[in-house]
């Protein structure tokens, strides 16, 4: 039962991650940190989804806006390797705090058009996302947030967040390979899932494609509101 529930979570990130561009991370890691263990379960979610990226990434390949996004998968990477450094140290109540703020400025920015703001807000997101993603296992709603602030369509906004997710899983899991944090479990259950990463990868880009703008809005900011509820009854 503890087996299938866990292939179920782990189906259902890759659906969530090849629809909206990201979230699949928020059920993953919490299912695979119970299931294995902290260590091993985030550095076996990074290397699932970085899989997973790879597939995305060929999927939304013809709606990856380089030169947009350059910027963001630039200052993410930098932020994924010093994460662990930078936030160890940080009260996890003060990292809630600040993740929760820029999630709502970025939801301010959006409502009224801030243009400034955009240009301005989405380099300190994006590595900010980095960061937080290279400490806990998963960015939280600050990558969403740094790739919605470029004004992207849906299809362009999947595809930036594909290749942004890709470089900054590939560090992490660099890093996480280097320690030697993946057992002979991680790898079996690696092995498992692939089905489920093409199945759910097709099953999301075909979900992408169906809803219209205002649909995907919903499913981003339902995303982006998982995260934040995720984080807040994480300190309480």
């Amino acid at each position: 039962m503890q087996t299938a529930l866990v292939l179920l979570a782990i189906g259902a990130s890759f659906l969530i991650s090849a629809s909206v561009g990201l979230g699949g991370s928020l059920l993953m890691v919490p299912t695979l940190v119970l299931a294995l263990g902290a260590h091993e379960g985030v550095a076996l979610a990074a290397l699932l989804l970085g899989c997973n990226n790879i597939l995305k990434v060929a999927a939304y390949r013809k709606t990856i806006p380089w030169r947009s996004v350059f910027l963001v998968v630039a200052l993410l990477s930098v932020g994924a390797m010093v994460g662990a450094v930078a936030l160890v140290h940080a009260p996890e109540p003060v990292i809630v705090v600040v993740v929760l703020a820029m999630f709502l400025a970025t939801l301010a920015i959006e409502r009224f058009g801030w243009e400034m703001g955009r240009l301005a807000f989405g380099p300190v997101l994006a590595f900010a996302s980095g960061a937080m993603s290279g400490f806990s296992g998963t960015s939280g709603p600050l990558k969403g947030a740094a790739i919605r602030n470029l004004g992207l369509d849906r299809g362009h906004f999947v595809g930036a967040a594909s290749i942004a997710s890709l470089a900054g899983d590939l560090t992490k899991t660099a890093v996480y390979a280097q320690a030697q944090l993946l057992g002979p479990n991680a790898l079996i259950i690696a092995a498992a899932v692939i089905p489920l990463m093409v199945l759910g990868t097709l099953t999301g880009f075909r979900l992408n494609r169906r809803v219209g703008e205002r649909g995907f809005t919903l499913l981003f900011w339902s995303v982006m509101a998982g995260y934040s509820a995720r984080l807040v009854f994480g300190v309480m």
